[in-house]
């Protein structure tokens, strides 16, 4: 997380807030040659204490038999920001974006596979506008066939810390002058960014 103070003062209800929109980050372990790195959907539970997710089996973080220390970065939009944006002198450039580190435990879990999948699916499905797609209109057979490739895991979650680093150590007009340069910079969601960098989230 970035050190300066400026960007970790978000309320960490903003900070939830885009976990739960997002649901997918990059869960990090210690494996036994090095740091081992998935890219995965899950569920953030309403107390923020527990994520719920599954794994592939062939996934080398699969083979863990045991709780094991770990990490789910979650990112967000982000974007380089130009020194000429600002329209102030003495300006240099950086780098401005949106992160959340879920710190906790990985762990087997003894979830029902199918519940799981059922619940991490309507969770997305019932965000999209049409009717929601169920577990139930695969072909008999053919769901248990790929449940069986994956199992499911419990993130349990001991600390959350943020950055939205939006340019909050700028003035506000300076900070809003590169706000509305940003959409034809480079980055991600930069319309989102630019949005964010008007009107950062408070305490």
């Amino acid at each position: 997380m970035h050190p300066n103070p400026s960007f970790r003062r978000t309320n960490l209800k903003h900070a939830l807030a885009f976990t739960r929109d997002r649901a997918f980050g990059q869960l990090c372990i210690n494996g036994s040659d090095g740091p081992l790195v998935s890219h995965v959907p899950f569920l953030l539970n309403d107390t923020a204490d527990l994520a719920e997710l599954h794994l592939v089996r062939s996934n080398p973080i699969a083979r863990i038999t045991d709780p094991i220390p770990a990490v789910i970065a979650v990112s967000g939009p982000d974007s380089y920001i130009s020194p000429d944006w600002y329209n102030v002198p003495d300006q240099v450039p950086t780098w401005n974006y949106i992160a959340v580190h879920l710190r906790g435990t990985l762990a087997p879990s003894d979830a029902d596979m199918h519940d799981l999948l059922d619940r991490q699916t309507a969770a997305y499905e019932d965000r999209l506008d049409k009717a929601p797609w169920l577990t139930s209109k695969m072909s008999d057979g053919v769901m248990d066939k790929m449940m069986r490739q994956i199992l499911p895991f419990r993130f349990d979650i001991t600390d959350i810390q943020s950055t939205f680093k939006l340019g909050q150590n700028k003035p506000d007009q300076v900070r809003i002058d590169a706000a509305n340069q940003l959409e034809t910079g480079l980055g991600s969601e930069l319309p989102s960014l630019a949005a964010l960098m008007r009107d950062p989230p408070q305490d």
